[in-house]
């Protein structure tokens, strides 16, 4: 779990400079956002997934990315010094996270 935290806070810091629309104000606030990433993931995200079951199934599971910038874009709300600018910029670093734990597990 603790390799996961610090691969994904990785991903996290590196994606910030990559995509115009995430910002991170130090790798310590990539592990902060990592650690509040993964307490939302567990707490909000279930809820979520079963309130849109429905569109999910219409979706072929691609809505499973919209729910996860969500949870990208929740994270930046909490976390300061983390800023997601636009839904775009969440749904890329959402897919990116999304393959980068795929790959991982």
């Amino acid at each position: 779990m603790l390799f996961t935290l610090l691969i994904n806070s990785l991903t996290v810091f590196f994606c910030a400079y990559l995509l115009k629309g995430i910002e991170v104000k130090s790798y310590l606030t990539a592990i902060g956002v990592a650690i509040v990433l993964a307490i939302v993931n567990v707490l909000i995200k279930p809820v979520i997934v079963i309130l849109t079951i429905p569109l999910t199934i219409i979706t072929l599971g691609l809505f499973i990315l919209v729910i996860n910038a969500w949870m990208l874009m929740l994270t930046g709300k909490i976390v300061e010094g983390f800023k997601v600018h636009s839904f775009f910029s969440a749904l890329i670093l959402g897919l990116i996270l999304s393959v980068v734990n795929a790959i991982l597990l």
